[in-house]
């Protein structure tokens, strides 16, 4: 999430059930009662990515950007080697390069950095990530 800001504008604390965890609990509780009001949408960082590869498989790259919901921005070639840029989300990155590397026989290059953050999709079910059950 981002952008989220609280303000505390009372409170009281006992000396004998007052701590940290009861304030946090608190905080939490307060959450979820807010969240459903204001709308909140959950994030995930993105990353954009590219990937260097020998034009015979090419295909297969870009399948396995696709497995992980990978959005292809471009593709350029330059002589043997084509270049195909994406962004995705750095949860679907896991193991990547060893992927990429597996579906080229070893001749995939992979590059990335950060780009920002974009909303967590819904699933074609509706229901919201397991993320945001803490919202709910």
């Amino acid at each position: 999430m981002l952008g989220v800001k609280a303000t505390l504008i009372d409170g009281a604390y006992h000396d004998t059930d007052s701590s940290p965890l009861t304030f946090e609990i608190a905080g939490r509780a307060c959450f979820r009662e807010a969240a459903p009001k204001l709308g909140v949408q959950l994030f995930e960082p993105i990353m954009q990515v590219e990937v260097n590869t020998s034009a015979a498989y090419v295909d297969k790259i870009i399948a396995e950007l696709h497995s992980r919901r990978g959005l292809i921005r471009s593709r350029e070639i330059s002589g043997v080697v084509v270049v195909v840029k994406a962004t995705m989300p750095l949860a679907n990155m896991f193991m990547l390069e060893d992927a990429l590397r597996s579906c080229s026989n070893g001749l995939a290059r992979l590059r990335a950095d950060y780009s920002g953050y974009a909303p967590v999709p819904l699933p074609p079910g509706g229901d919201p990530p397991a993320a945001m059950a803490m919202a709910r």
